[in-house]
């Protein structure tokens, strides 16, 4: 494993941190890998709790990051949809082990499930 300095430039678990921060993005890029194409309410929906502005905050960011596709359709009422990129895809692998970790320990935080 590579060692860090945390610093952005020197080290790449705080560049992929700087891309994937906080818990909406993870969502939508889970999201996405099981569904494929979703429309901007389909998203919402699935996303319990998050709000217009932060939704479009974190779709923009994911774009820009190249980790996620927008196609808007030029019609009324307007369409756009949102998928993963090749590369949001390669953090598919990732997702899982995070899903697996998850299962590993979630009972031992909750032992009711």
């Amino acid at each position: 494993m590579k060692e860090c300095k945390l610093n952005l430039y020197d080290c790449p678990v705080t560049y992929t941190l700087s891309v994937l921060g906080g818990k909406w993005k993870w969502l939508i890029i889970y999201i996405l890998s099981g569904e494929g194409t979703l429309r901007y309410g389909e998203l919402r929906r699935n996303l319990s709790g998050i709000t217009h502005k932060m939704l479009s905050q974190q779709l923009k960011e994911l774009e820009a990051d190249q980790l996620i596709n927008r196609k808007e359709y030029h019609q009324i009422p307007p369409k756009v949809e949102y998928s993963l990129t090749q590369k949001g895809q390669t953090l598919i692998p990732i997702l899982d082990l995070m899903c697996y970790w998850g299962e590993t320990n979630w009972s031992k935080v909750n032992p009711d499930n």
